[in-house]
């Protein structure tokens, strides 16, 4: 045995000791690290391996999803950020709805020039939750991951085109339920991705919503 060998043993026996040999390995390879997600933990921000921006959504959710954009679509989503520049850079439109004036400001300096925003205050029942109605069979992808997501859910159905897709972040919690219940009354079926997301060290729920007939394939 090597002195280098002789030297790992008890550094090894330390890790396991302590239970950080398992983290050790995380840190080095395998999904997180490869995810990007020590990193994102780190920097406190929805973002990849190499700190290229991501939808805050769980990484099974967004795998599907890169292995069925296209270039052609046409996308709406509540809640903006590194979502907007990651779909930005995927689809040929994107409108999306923010209420934070603040947030609103920082990420509109980098915006791209296929990208339209809106900032409106939230008022739940209100204007914020009703703009998505002020158009009509237009998108291929609704993504709802902002606030008043069940009154979000209920005004989406005449924006999205008979094959689009409504996609729910976080629909495991028991407050957006009559949301779920209402897509799944108008004959919309449900694909859960449960899964580790960016940011946050829990797993977390994102569903695609989608009919028979749908722009995903499903």
């Amino acid at each position: 045995m090597s002195q280098l060998s002789k030297l790992k043993l008890p550094i090894f026996s330390m890790l396991d000791l302590l239970d950080l040999r398992s983290l050790y390995s995380l840190r080095r390879g395998g999904p997180l690290f490869e995810d990007g997600w020590f990193r994102s933990y780190r920097e406190q921000a929805s973002i990849d391996a190499t700190g290229l921006p991501l939808p805050w959504l769980t990484y099974p959710a967004i795998a599907f999803l890169l292995k069925r954009i296209r270039p052609e679509m046409s996308v709406f989503e509540y809640g903006s950020g590194g979502s907007t520049r990651w779909w930005a850079s995927r689809v040929c439109d994107v409108v999306s709805v923010e209420h934070d004036r603040t947030w609103f400001e920082k990420v509109r300096k980098d915006q791209q020039a296929h990208v339209t925003a809106y900032q409106i205050d939230l008022n739940y029942g209100g204007e914020y939750s009703r703009k998505i109605q002020e158009f009509e069979n237009r998108f291929d992808v609704v993504v709802i991951d902002g606030r008043d997501r069940v009154n979000c859910l209920k005004n989406c159905l005449q924006a999205l085109k008979l094959s689009g897709v409504v996609i729910l972040d976080n629909s495991d919690r028991p407050e957006y339920s009559e949301g779920v219940e209402f897509l799944l009354v108008n004959g919309f079926k449900r694909l859960e991705f449960i899964g580790p997301c960016p940011i946050v060290n829990y797993k977390s729920e994102t569903s695609i919503f989608y009919r028979k007939e749908n722009v995903f394939g499903i």
